[in-house]
C-alpha cells in the first residue's frame, strides 16, 4: 500500500475526493455484506420454523398415529377417601367390587430400656463395658429366615454410638435388608423399624447377650403385614398398598368394604388429545400465512454505516424489523407446504362404524372446519375450528359433533384420526427428505443457503480487494501530485530568497 499523503501541497481534501471516486466499488461491499446479512435473517427464520415442525412431526403427530392416544379411560371410586385409582390404557371399562381388608404396615420395634452396672440410664457414649458387655456379635434375622442375618461385631469399648453406626449400615446377608435404627438419650432406648412394609420384612433380633442388654429382646414389638384387597371377590396381597391388576393401579388408603370402581371412556382425554394435535397445526399454519402474506418490504434496503449513525437505535431496529418481517413473502418453499399440509385436511377415509357399515369420513364429519373466507381474517384461514369448543368464538355457539361420536362411537374416532395423522405424518416427512439442496428432517434448502452464504464470503472479499485497489491507486496518483507541488514550491521558495537577498 502506498504512504497516503492528504492535501497539504495542493489544499485538496484528498481524502473526500478519494472517497467519492471510489463509490461505485464500496456500494458493491455494502451491497454484498447487506445481501450476506438478510441471507442470515432468512436462515435463521427457516431454523425456527423446522424446528417447529420437527417437533410436531417427532411429538403430537406421531403420537396421534397409535391407539394409546385413543384408548384413554378413567376410573371413579364410590369411596373416593378409601381408595384412589390410576387407570391404564389396557383397562377394561366395566363396574367392579373392591374391599380392602387390611392395610401394609411396617415392623417397629421399641426396645427396653437400656442400663449401665451401675443401674444408670446409658447414654451414647456408654461403652459396652459399662453395660457389662465384652466382645461379641449382635445379630438381627430378616423375614423370620435365620440364615438372612443382619451381623455386626462390638468390642468391649466401643460406645453405644458406636454400634448405632454399624447398626445403621449394615446390611442382611442374603437379601440385603438394611433396618433403621436410632438411640433416644432421653428414654435410654434403641428404636428400631423396616424400611419397607409387610411381613416378609419382619424382623427379631438373635438371642444373646448383647439383644438383651441393648433391650432389642423387648416385647414391644409391632408386626409388619402385607396390605390385603378383595376384587370381584378375588383375593390380592402386595407389600404396599399399591396393587396393579388388570390396567389398574389402586391404591389403597383404609380399610373398608363394597367400593364399586366405574372404570369407562375418557372422551375428555380423547377429545383434548386431538384438540392439542389441530391446535399445533393452527399454530404452524399460522406462522407459514403470516410470513408468506407480509408486505415483502422492498422500500427498505439494508442500512449503511452511515445511515446507522444518523438513526437511534430503536429507528435501526425497527426498520430492520421491516427488512426481516418480508423475507419470506411469497416464498414458493412455504407455498408448497402450505398447499400440502392443506391437502390432507380435506381427505376422506373410510372408517367402520359401530353398526358394521363402512363410510368415508371427512374432517367436516366431526365438526371440524377451517372459518369462512370472507369472515376470517387472512393469516387465520387455514386455521381448523372444532365445533362447540368453548374456548373457540367462533364455533362454541356449533353442536359438539366431535365428543358425540368420542362418546357413541370411539373406535371410529380412532380409525379416522388414526388414519388422518399417518397421511399428515407420511405428508410432513416427505417434505422433510433429503434433497442434493437440503438437509434430512428439514423442510427449507438449507444446504442450497449455506452455499449461498459462502458464495458472499468471495463477493465480499472480492469487492473489497476491488475497492482497496482502486483507493490505492488513486492515493498513488495523489501523492505524486503532493510530492511534485512540494518540490515547485520548495524552488519558489529559493528564487524568492534570492532576489529578495539582492534587493539588499
Amino acid at each position: 500500500m502506498p504512504i497516503r499523503i492528504t492535501g497539504m501541497n495542493s489544499g485538496l481534501d484528498t481524502e473526500s475526493i478519494i472517497t467519492a471516486l471510489t463509490q461505485r466499488q464500496k456500494d458493491k461491499v455494502t451491497k454484498h455484506t447487506g445481501d450476506q446479512k438478510k441471507l442470515t435473517w432468512k436462515m435463521d427464520k427457516w431454523k425456527d420454523l423446522n424446528k417447529k415442525m420437527v417437533s410436531f412431526y417427532n411429538g403430537t403427530l406421531s403420537n396421534m398415529r397409535f391407539s394409546s392416544a385413543y384408548t384413554k379411560k378413567t376410573t371413579t371410586a364410590s369411596n373416593a377417601n378409601a381408595v384412589s385409582v390410576v387407570t391404564g390404557d389396557g383397562a377394561m371399562a366395566t363396574d367392579q367390587t373392591l374391599d380392602i381388608t387390611s392395610l401394609a404396615k411396617s415392623a417397629f420395634l421399641t426396645g427396653n430400656d437400656v442400663k449401665t452396672t451401675s443401674n444408670e440410664g446409658a447414654k451414647k457414649s456408654t461403652t459396652m463395658s459399662e453395660l457389662g458387655l465384652t466382645s461379641g456379635t449382635l445379630q438381627f434375622a430378616i423375614g423370620g429366615n435365620n440364615s438372612d442375618l443382619i451381623s455386626v461385631d462390638y468390642e468391649a469399648t466401643d460406645s453405644i454410638s458406636d454400634v448405632l453406626s454399624k447398626l445403621q449400615s449394615a446390611s442382611s446377608s442374603v437379601t440385603g435388608t438394611k433396618l433403621n435404627f436410632n438411640y433416644d438419650e432421653n428414654n435410654n432406648r434403641f428404636f428400631v423399624s423396616a424400611k419397607s412394609s409387610g411381613d416378609s420384612y419382619n424382623f427379631a433380633a438373635v438371642n444373646s447377650d448383647a439383644a438383651e442388654k441393648l433391650g432389642f429382646n423387648s416385647t414391644n414389638y409391632v408386626s409388619g403385614s402385607d396390605a390385603k384387597i378383595k376384587l370381584n371377590g378375588v383375593e390380592y396381597t402386595s407389600k404396599s398398598n399399591t396393587f396393579n391388576i388388570n390396567g389398574l393401579t389402586i391404591t389403597a388408603n383404609e380399610v373398608a368394604s363394597g367400593i364399586t370402581l366405574s372404570t369407562k371412556q375418557d372422551t375428555s382425554g380423547i377429545y383434548d388429545n386431538i384438540k392439542k394435535m389441530l391446535k399445533e397445526y393452527n399454530s404452524i399454519m399460522k406462522e407459514f400465512a403470516t410470513l408468506y402474506n407480509a408486505d415483502a418490504a422492498k422500500k427498505y434496503k439494508m442500512l449503511t454505516d452511515e445511515q446507522k449513525d444518523e438513526m437511534s437505535d430503536e429507528e435501526v431496529k425497527d426498520w430492520e424489523n421491516k427488512i426481516k418481517d418480508g423475507l419470506l413473502s411469497g416464498d414458493e418453499t412455504i407455498s408448497n407446504i402450505r398447499t400440502g399440509l392443506r391437502g390432507i385436511t380435506n381427505k376422506g377415509f373410510d372408517v367402520k362404524l359401530s353398526d358394521g357399515t363402512t363410510k368415508t369420513l371427512t374432517l367436516a364429519s366431526f365438526g371440524i372446519a377451517t372459518g369462512s373466507y370472507f369472515s376470517t381474517e387472512e393469516n387465520e384461514r387455514d386455521a381448523l375450528h372444532i365445533d362447540g369448543d368453548k374456548e373457540d368464538s367462533l364455533t362454541s355457539g356449533n353442536t359438539d359433533l366431535l365428543t358425540a361420536m368420542i362418546s357413541s362411537d370411539p373406535d371410529a374416532v380412532q380409525s379416522f384420526f388414526q388414519q388422518f395423522s399417518n397421511a399428515m405424518y407420511t405428508k410432513v416427512s416427505d417434505l422433510m427428505k433429503g434433497t442434493t439442496y437440503s438437509s434430512a428432517f428439514t423442510i427449507y434448502e438449507d444446504k442450497l443457503m449455506a452455499s449461498q452464504y459462502s458464495a458472499y464470503n468471495t463477493k465480499i472479499n472480492d469487492a473489497q480487494k476491488a475497492l482497496d485497489a482502486a483507493q490505492d491507486k488513486l492515493y498513488s496518483k495523489f501523492t505524486r501530485m503532493e510530492t511534485a507541488l512540494s518540490k515547485i514550491n520548495s524552488s519558489s521558495s529559493s528564487l524568492s530568497g534570492f532576489f529578495g537577498g539582492g534587493s539588499q
